[in-house]
């Protein structure tokens, strides 16, 4: 099954529901008509865009208001690193809405990404915010590179990549770069794979854009007692360099 088949007419049925519960005035069955059986000619994204379109046209026109009730419909966290996937993947488009119009509050915005990535990712509906409010939001996200929660940890970095897959590149993590190395340098020795991997990923996407500060990144760490998680990171932000030096 193709993960944009899950995004179908029974999604938006299911979806509906959820949303009265939450909004007890929700339109729902004007909701749902505007998208049952427009779905299937769609690709992934281009479904997201189309629920979004429905949800701005039924939800109140009071960004914070939504938001509100987007907590109600979040359910339980996650209870390990994985998952995300294969629970979370219903909250997309709730992301998605966020990502759209995160900036009309964008503080009310990050408190709700907090909640929303133990739940399902919140890297993409970050970037706005990153990119609208740079300074202030790495501020949040060095706080929640120490936070107890594996997937608050991983947002605070991978949403500043500078090439997140599916996403346009954002050059925060170089004009904040004293803030992006206190995050990357607070989960350098982190115990969970799923946050090592995203630290690599960022050091792999900053050889591409800036060499020279993943080159000098690096030389800090090596300056401390390094760890099998550090080596595991930096060997993974090293593969394509070895591969061109190849």
């Amino acid at each position: 099954m193709k993960h944009k088949d899950h995004y179908n007419d029974q999604y938006i049925l299911d979806l509906s529901e959820k949303l009265t519960q939450a909004i007890p005035d929700f339109p729902a069955t004007i909701f749902s008509n505007e998208l049952i059986g427009n779905l299937e000619d769609k690709e992934l994204f281009a479904r997201f865009d189309f629920i979004v379109d429905a949800l701005e046209k039924n939800l109140s026109e009071n960004y914070s208001e939504n938001i509100q009730a987007f907590y109600k419909i979040l359910g339980p966290e996650l209870e390990q690193s994985t998952g995300m996937f294969s629970f979370g993947w219903w909250l997309w488009p709730i992301g998605r809405y966020v990502e759209r119009h995160g900036n009309e509050n964008w503080q009310v915005s990050l408190d709700f990404l907090k909640e929303l990535t133990k739940r399902f990712t919140g890297e993409y509906a970050i970037r706005p915010l990153l990119k609208e409010h740079p300074q202030e939001v790495m501020d949040e996200l060095i706080r929640w590179s120490q936070e107890d929660n594996v997937h608050v940890r991983r947002l605070a970095c991978e949403g500043v990549r500078t090439r997140l897959p599916w996403s346009e590149k954002i050059f925060v993590a170089l004009e904040e770069f004293d803030r992006y190395a206190i995050i990357l340098t607070n989960l350098k020795d982190d115990p969970e794979k799923f946050v090592q991997k995203s630290v690599g990923n960022n050091l792999n996407d900053l050889y591409k854009d800036a060499p020279e500060k993943a080159d000098y990144l690096i030389s800090e760490w090596q300056k401390t007692p390094s760890s099998k998680a550090q080596e595991w990171i930096i060997k993974h932000g090293l593969r394509n360099q070895k591969k061109s030096e190849a």
